[in-house]
């Protein structure tokens, strides 16, 4: 399989490199940035090209991973190619691709950075295509990889990436917000790490409905209090406290 990649980010960079590992031939790398165009393909033994009117026409697959405002920007100028043509983002529909002869969706459930390996093999692959053949072509991808794949649509895929939003880039952005706590304090991010590793082991077991601890859980007035009145200086913070505080009493109490 002849796979022309459009994007040099971080998910076009961990799919490219794994693709090449399965044995797929990645001819070419499309970027706006032409020395990003080249970090990739050099990666992956391909040429790189910063005009979409240089791409080949004769590729097997298109893999669009930009910016979503951006897919059916660069899919346009993919009217005419005979390959399949894909986009990875979670939360574009698979008509944005229409007008292509044969489309679909590639979307990686997980969150990626380039100098962080990912194990993709662990990584659900949502499909979605606009024909039983294009579909297969997505199977026999995330079979090349080792990666389980879910038969997802356009709708069903925009719930989960909202989901997926929830469970990592908030949970993220909350870590960096605890850590901004305890700098006030002159204390070490790492005295939560592990107890951020326990609560994401516990979730890979149960529901995180039978797994919730804490103060807002137990209805201890007296310990919310001191914290609230703790983050009187952080007014954004306290506000937050109090809303997710208030969210689990809603659930369990």
């Amino acid at each position: 399989m002849k796979i022309v990649c459009l994007g040099s980010g971080n998910v076009a960079t961990h799919l490219m490199v794994a693709l090449k590992n399965a044995g797929k031939e990645i001819l070419q790398v499309w970027s706006r940035d032409i020395s990003h165009a080249r970090k990739l393909a050099t990666l992956v033994d391909a040429v790189a090209t910063d005009n979409l009117e240089d791409v080949s026409k004769s590729a097997d697959l298109y893999l669009i991973a930009v910016k979503d405002d951006s897919i059916a920007q660069v899919s346009e100028r993919l009217k005419g190619v005979r390959g399949l043509v894909v986009h990875t983002s979670g939360a574009t529909a698979l008509d944005v691709l229409e007008g292509l002869d044969n489309f679909g969706v590639f979307y990686p459930l997980q969150t990626f950075s380039k100098s962080k390996p990912v194990d993709l093999s662990a990584t659900p692959f949502c499909l979605e295509a606009n024909s039983d053949s294009s579909y297969a072509v997505l199977q026999t991808l995330t079979q090349a990889i080792g990666a389980p794949a879910y038969q997802v649509d356009s709708a069903q895929r925009k719930t989960l990436h909202v989901a997926a939003v929830f469970a990592s880039n908030f949970s993220n952005h909350l870590y960096h917000l605890a850590y901004t706590i305890l700098e006030g304090d002159n204390l070490p991010f790492d005295l939560l790490r592990p107890l951020i590793l326990q609560t994401a082991l516990k979730v890979q077991r149960d529901l995180p409905l039978d797994v919730q601890t804490g103060p807002a859980l137990r209805d201890d007035r007296l310990t919310m209090q001191k914290h609230v009145d703790l983050l009187k200086a952080l007014p954004e913070l306290q506000a937050l406290y109090e809303t997710l505080s208030n969210s689990i009493k809603k659930t369990y109490l």
